[in-house]
């Protein structure tokens, strides 16, 4: 099975925000997850940006992969290390 971790949209028009899933990559993504990680609220100012740091960990040591957004907001969390 090949996981993913990634954002799921929730919200109305103009009020989106995401929650941070991990996902079998061959389902949709408004389709059954199988943990809820986090949440990311873009439109707050400043950005609102809450990760379970040893749950995300857990799922990247089996192997998840990361969608390119969950790892540029990974790194500036500081949950994973920039190769800069």
């Amino acid at each position: 099975m090949s996981v993913k971790i990634k954002l799921r949209r929730e919200g109305g028009k103009k009020k989106a925000f995401y929650q941070v899933v991990v996902i079998d990559s061959r389902k949709p993504a408004k389709g059954e997850y199988l943990e809820k990680i986090g949440y990311y609220q873009p439109l707050a100012d400043p950005y609102v940006f809450h990760i379970d740091r040893e749950a995300s960990l857990k799922w990247m040591e089996r192997g998840a992969q990361l969608s390119k957004t969950v790892k540029d907001l990974f790194k500036e969390a500081g949950v994973i290390k920039s190769k800069n």
